[in-house]
């Protein structure tokens, strides 16, 4: 049972590592392909729904999920739950950066600033998509330091 939140905090951060790398190699892209026509054609694509909303699902069920599995692996050993706690950590600097950093600039892009200030929507989305590689490689860390506890768990069993 205590493997079975472990994988899947793994797959799910997974998924989002995945999703993130989606959206800088793909939409953002797109995005600052003709700015402010680009902008422009992703806020109609963005009127019913956005990439926030799978973000804001999905983000916090894996934060859980990390929560759980520090806590059920707590007394395995110090290593593994170093592992586990840096995992948390980073998946939950990911998010700290997705509401602090990434939603402002989505509201700068996809609602607020006129399509006419072409400057600050190419400042926006330039500093958004260099932003996303490093929220990309802070999940992949993070994905990195569960698979390194998921292995010492093995590790342990054998023993």
């Amino acid at each position: 049972m205590k493997k079975i939140v472990l994988f899947s905090s793994i797959s799910l951060a997974s998924g989002l590592l995945f999703a993130n790398l989606y959206t800088s190699l793909i939409d953002a892209r797109s995005w600052g392909a003709d700015i402010p026509n680009s902008i422009a054609a992703a806020r109609e694509y963005f009127k019913i729904v956005n990439p926030g909303n799978f973000f804001r699902i999905f983000s916090p069920i894996n934060q859980g999920l990390g929560i759980v599995a520090l806590i059920l692996f707590w007394k395995a050993s110090p290593v593994i739950r170093l592992s586990l706690g840096i995992a948390l950590v980073l998946y939950l600097l990911a998010e700290g950066l997705t509401f602090g950093y990434f939603f402002p600039r989505n509201d700068i892009m996809f609602r607020n600033a006129q399509l006419t200030d072409v400057d600050l929507l190419k400042k926006t989305w330039s500093e958004w998509n260099t932003m996303n590689w490093v929220r990309t490689g802070i999940l992949c860390v993070g994905v990195c330091f569960s698979w390194v506890s998921l292995h010492r768990i093995y590790l342990l069993k054998q023993k």
